[in-house]
């Protein structure tokens, strides 16, 4: 290690990150029975070869919160790995000529370098990443089990098919525009077979455990609840009449929230997709429809869907009967029907619902009215919509009912007659999970005329993906194309079959990502049930909220169906969920050309103008990009200030849950408190101050307590070492606020730097040795080198017993906190004009009589006795003249 006095980053941060690793330093402990575990996870990142001020933000506050739990004496799980399957490297195959697998596996090289610059402590041994065959031979084992299970399964489907990519997204993965969310491209409705995971088997599972998740952020609770989206309901059967108004045997099913509605249904819409929608149009309408048809064939969901969009259908000629009444009432097909969701129709009730309402004045359908609220004329909204609870009017049988009734019985009076039933609807959909595209894990399956679908037996795991490929991205999947690949003779019967050359969605593979952890190097399964139930649920998990509906749905939902074939032995994955915001920088855009300019491309910062224009700029903060140019490299600060003084900045420019807003001055400000420290701890080992000297054991902290006789700057740094233990601790307990808890390292550093010199030994060395403990998660490295130099350990002693970070958490004294003196305010008249040190107990007259001796009193009262005294005690005494 470095002997210069000063602080110098550079040289000891590599010094260190080499020690840890070659003494195993950051291994995951072998479990004992009754070992209080933690386990802490990042999410893990897709390896595009560079660390971005996210991706640091991250993994630092994970990796603080694993160093606590370790100084706490947990054993503890921290490791890493890459989700390392997906587009970008299909792309760079397609535009450099180069292997998938090789140019994935140089990015996580690099990435991993970047990684253990940070200093942390990730137990390594324990690395995975989804694009090796070691993992993805599990993924393809735990496809069957869903497959075995009756989980997945094959249907053909209206997809979302990107042009560009040339694969099927699922619908989460299309924007707000209807365009994909990788590629940007408008995307397109075709029809294909697709593998779907079922689920929506799982909706009421995944609904009804939210409530359990009181780790998990309100906000990120809401969005799954949403999404899931249980209607309590009915579904009514609709009869399709011939041209002479008689009942066929078709129907027409819908499902609607509002059976009370039902008397005032004057049309149902079929989604355009519907398969009746050929048969039953006539010939009259034909033209019309099939145009239409087209023109919704190129919307996205979103568009069709979308609130402030307008509606549009046309009428298909022919009709069904209202089974309430027995009216016959017009079918029509719009675009805000969607054929996935629900039954792929809806009856049309303007007078209750708005969007009928709109439709309904748009194309002069009829408007009745069947509920009103009580005591009001059925006038009364013609307006408009009324939506709201109320009294049926015009419904028949159950006309004067309240409506909240009248949905029971309408659906009872449904079921009894034939005509509809109650039922409860998600708007969670099936999971589609087939994408056309190489660069994804192979489903383990066998299409043989003979036998079917035949599953790839458990030993002939993993099916691997070919590596003599050509990648042209055109044309589909490169693995339709390799006829030697997809050849294959059936398992069953050994005739010639075709294997599935679909590849998973990526997300199939982060989602039982943190279950491997557990168990990495099991070769006989994806993890033991012993394995994965002494570590698991993970104790705490930090990642974007961008993946609150996407991947951690997903993961719960593999969670409940692997308990449920007897794989593990809990019902959620993640006990508590940190959401960290995003890291902004300082961004500079032309609001005339909408052009973002580099920071250094701004001459003057107090005056930013466009380099080329002169025109005046925009100056905001916004998420770091490379298109806005507005990003920060983590190698740069690290080069610069080192990777302490990253870490610290990250964590104390804002709390972790917000938005962190990049400030080079700020970050200036994290190296100047650092050399503070090290400053304070280099002259107390200059003046010979050593935690190995018997003058600096705990026996002599305790000796010195003993004698009763602690000067007034030794209670004072007592009350501060004391005051940050139990600060910091509360600080980094529930709700993470690693912010003030910097905050607090800042004031005791401040009172040592004032009180430390004037204590004694055995009570300086405390204050020291509680420092460099309390700092260590957040510093590592300078706390590991301060250690040293401090003689916490000597070089030849091993760091696994040693090591600062191997240190028992600090407790607080109780006893330190208690002031036998407090600050007293004195005002003159309401403002402040000093303060005195008066005794904690004090009584309010001896107060008054301390204030009114005080030569402040004598100063500003002139002599003067006040003509109002005003105590508040243990805060302030205000002299009113």
């Amino acid at each position: 290690m470095s002997e210069s006095s000063r602080y110098q980053p550079q040289a000891i941060e590599a010094a260190w990150q080499q020690q840890w690793q070659e003494q195993g330093l950051h291994a995951t402990p072998e479990l004992q029975p009754g070992d209080d575990t933690f386990y802490a996870l990042s999410m893990f990142p897709y390896p595009s070869g560079n660390l971005h001020m996210g991706h640091v933000r991250n993994y630092v506050i994970t990796d603080v919160v694993a160093r606590v739990a370790r100084l706490r004496g947990k054993r503890v799980l921290h490791p890493m790995g890459w989700d390392a399957f997906g587009l970008p490297a299909e792309n760079a195959a397609i535009e450099r000529g180069v292997d998938p697998g090789a140019w994935t596996d140089r990015n996580i090289a690099s990435m991993r370098e970047q990684l253990n610059q940070l200093g942390l402590s990730i137990d390594w041994d324990r690395e995975v990443a989804t694009c090796h065959t070691d993992y993805y031979r599990w993924t393809q084992w735990l496809f069957l089990q869903f497959l075995e299970a009756g989980l997945a399964y094959q249907k053909d489907a209206t997809v979302n098919w990107d042009p560009i990519d040339q694969t099927v997204l699922a619908n989460e993965q299309v924007d707000s525009e209807g365009r994909s969310w990788r590629s940007g491209a408008l995307v397109e409705k075709r029809k294909l077979r697709q593998w779907f995971l079922k689920i929506t088997a799982y909706a009421d599972q995944l609904l009804d455990d939210l409530p359990k998740l009181e780790g998990w952020p309100e906000r990120v609770r809401t969005m799954q609840a949403n999404w899931i989206g249980r209607s309590t309901g009915a579904e009514l059967s609709f009869p399709v009449v011939d041209g002479d108004g008689n009942d066929t045997a078709e129907r027409i099913t819908v499902f609607t929230t509002r059976p009370d509605t039902i008397f005032g249904a004057s049309y149902v819409v079929l989604a355009p997709e519907h398969p009746l929608v050929a048969t039953l149009t006539t010939a009259e309408q034909a033209i019309q429809v099939e145009a239409f048809c087209d023109l919704v064939s190129r919307q996205s969901e979103q568009e069709r869907t979308a609130d402030d969009k307008p509606k549009r259908g046309v009428p298909i000629g022919a009709q069904v009967r209202n089974p309430a009444n027995g009216e016959l009432i017009p079918l029509w097909i719009a675009d805000y029907v969607l054929a996935e969701y629900g039954t792929g129709a809806v009856m049309g009730v303007p007078a209750h619902d708005q969007r009928d309402f709109v439709f309904a004045r748009q194309y002069e359908l009829p408007v009745r009215q069947v509920i009103i609220p009580e005591g009001s004329d059925e006038h009364a909204f013609e307006g408009g919509a009324w939506t709201e609870a109320g009294v049926l009017i015009h419904s028949g049988p159950f006309t004067g009912l309240p409506s909240g009734e009248a949905k029971r019985t309408i659906a009872e009076a449904a079921e009894s007659q034939g005509w509809g039933r109650a039922k409860v609807q998600f708007r969670l959909r099936d999971w589609l999970i087939s994408r056309q595209r190489y660069w994804g894990c192979p489903i383990p399956v066998i299409h043989c005329d003979g036998c079917g679908v035949v599953p790839v037996p458990a030993e002939q795991l993993p099916v691997e993906l070919p590596r003599d490929v050509a990648f042209s991205g055109k044309g589909g999947s490169p693995l339709a194309q390799l006829e030697s690949w997809w050849q294959v003779a059936c398992p069953c019967c050994g005739k010639p079959a075709r294997r599935e050359t679909d590849t998973m969605d990526t997300f199939m593979c982060s989602s039982w990502y943190f279950l491997r952890y557990s168990d990495a190097h099991n070769t006989a399964l994806p993890f033991s049930r012993g394995a994965v139930d002494s570590w698991l649920p993970v104790d705490q998990y930090v990642g974007g909220i961008e993946h609150a509906i996407l991947h951690l749905l997903y993961s719960r939902f593999f969670t409940k169906v692997l308990r449920d074939r007897g794989l593990l032995g809990f019902d959620e994955p993640f006990q508590k969920l940190l959401t960290q915001g995003m890291v902004q920088g300082i961004t500079y855009k032309n609001p005339h050309s909408g052009k973002y300019i580099a920071p250094a491309d701004v001459a003057d910062p107090t005056d930013p103008r466009d380099p080329i224009t002169g025109e005046v700029l925009e100056v905001f903060y916004e998420k770091m990009s490379k298109s806005k140019h507005n990003g920060v490299d983590p190698a740069v600060v690290i080069d610069k200030y080192g990777a302490d003084t990253a870490r610290m900045f990250i964590l104390f420019k804002a709390p972790p849950e917000k938005d962190l807003e990049w400030d080079d001055a700020d970050v200036e400000g994290q190296f100047r408190f650092l050399q503070r420290i090290w400053r304070l701890v280099d002259g107390a080992a200059e003046r010979g101050l050593s935690l190995k000297d018997g003058a600096c054991t705990p026996a002599a902290v305790a000796e010195a307590l003993a004698s009763g006789a602690l000067s007034g700057e030794e209670q004072e740094l007592r009350r501060a070492v004391h005051t940050a233990i139990t600060a910091i601790s509360d600080d980094l307990d529930g709700d993470y606020q690693f912010n003030t808890a910097v905050s607090e390292l800042m004031k005791l550093s401040n009172a040592m730097a004032a009180q430390l010199e004037a204590s004694r030994p055995a009570l300086a060395c405390e204050a020291l040795r509680t420092l460099l403990i309390l700092l260590a998660p957040f510093a590592p490295h300078l706390a590991e080198e301060l250690w040293l130099k401090l003689g916490g350990r000597h070089e030849a002693e091993q760091l696994a017993s040693s090591s600062v970070h191997r240190q028992a958490w600090p407790v607080a004294d109780t006893a330190a906190l208690v002031r036998s003196t407090v600050p007293l305010v004195i005002q003159i008249k309401g403002k402040v004009r000093g303060s005195l040190e008066v005794p904690a107990d004090a009584d309010k007259a001896t107060l008054e009589q301390l204030a009114l001796a005080s030569d402040i009193a004598a100063k500003w009262l002139e002599g003067k006795a006040p003509s109002r005294v005003i105590v508040v005690p243990g805060k302030l005494v205000n002299l009113v003249p």
